[in-house]
């Protein structure tokens, strides 16, 4: 692999880096809204098989879809520096 596209990978790790430092809170799962007259928002994490919800309201609710906004950018994140640093390391050149 080129030197030019190592240092690419390396400054785009870096950008990923910055990304992640300002994501704020996060929580994995997602807000949900449940019936079809008097729609009611809950949030919900599926862990051990189960299911669990937990009522929001309106007041909430955003503050719950942004926490999970969060983790769905830091997923991709990650995913994104593990294809990086999967490379900088098969090449020996690591930051």
């Amino acid at each position: 692999m080129e030197k030019r596209e190592l240092a690419k990978m390396k400054r785009r790790e870096k950008t990923l880096q910055k990304r992640m430092a300002q994501l704020g809170p996060v929580m994995r799962g997602s807000v949900v809204v449940i019936g079809t007259r008097n729609k009611q928002s809950y949030f919900s994490l599926n862990t051990n098989k189960k299911t669990k919800l937990i009522y929001l309201g309106k007041r909430r609710q955003a503050r719950a879809k942004e926490y999970s906004d969060n983790y769905r950018k830091l997923r991709a994140i990650v995913e994104e520096m593990t294809m990086i640093n999967m490379t900088l390391l098969k090449e020996n050149a690591w930051p």
